[in-house]
């Protein structure tokens, strides 16, 4: 990895941000040169970084990313300014929400699938998808590009800390956290669950559902499980350095 960039606040963050961005390219889990990835900078979050506007995930590096300045009006204006859809969402997670200090929006095949069912909930069929039960916001009320309004429809719906995963329905999905390190490995978690349950839809077969007590159980265990979100993105990284990528550059 790369020395860091003395004339660069937030390095290790922008490192961070740039390996979950190559790594959800080499998933199949971007969407070209959309959606976003950001991490707030400042208390009030007016203040974030986020990948510039229109460059694709595989080939981002920490010294790409943008800072946005909430209160600053040149700030969408400026060299690779984020486009208002990605201000309009990421802004309003990052103003309105205290515990978003990260945010993750993509629209991965699985997930997707997901929120354009009808009923876009998540049952607790396997591990994986117990470690969202009853941690999801499903939002059936898609109104069009996220603009700052939409954006602020949606970070309303954040009031239950315990859930940092949205469905997005006919959209996509938005998951947030405290750090890239825990966002990344949420996000990943989710797109292996939301896999697994629509590969066992398209069966036919019933579903074998775990009783609520134990999707509960399943739930708290893995969220007190020590240090698996900061080894799985320095297990990533350590990949990605050993095979000479540029994201650290």
């Amino acid at each position: 990895m790369n020395a860091p960039q003395h004339n660069m606040t937030h390095w290790a963050e922008r490192v961070d941000m740039a390996a979950a961005f190559r790594w959800t390219a080499r998933l199949n889990m971007h969407e070209g040169v959309a959606n976003h990835f950001s991490y707030a900078i400042n208390d009030d979050g007016s203040k974030f970084l986020m990948n510039p506007n229109q460059m694709h995930f595989a080939r981002i590096k920490a010294s790409d990313m943008i800072e946005v300045d909430a209160n600053d009006p040149d700030t969408l204006s400026g060299p690779n300014a984020p486009d208002p859809t990605a201000w309009g969402l990421h802004g309003g997670m990052h103003r309105l929400v205290p515990h978003a200090r990260c945010a993750m929006h993509v629209h991965s095949i699985h997930a997707t699938v997901l929120a354009s069912l009808a009923d876009s909930t998540l049952p607790p069929i396997d591990q994986n998808c117990c470690t969202f039960f009853n941690r999801i916001i499903v939002d059936n009320d898609y109104g069009g590009l996220a603009f700052e309004d939409e954006g602020a429809r949606c970070a309303a719906q954040f009031t239950d800390p315990k859930k940092k995963v949205m469905v997005m329905g006919n959209h996509g999905i938005l998951i947030i956290g405290a750090t890239v390190a825990e966002t990344f490995n949420r996000l990943y978690y989710f797109e292996r669950a939301a896999e697994t349950y629509i590969r066992a839809l398209q069966t036919g077969q019933p579903l074998r559902v775990i009783p609520d007590d134990i999707a509960e159980k399943t739930a708290r265990e893995l969220e007190e499980y020590p240090d698996q979100d900061t080894r799985h993105l320095t297990e990533l990284k350590a990949i990605l350095d050993e095979e000479g990528s540029t994201y650290a550059n």
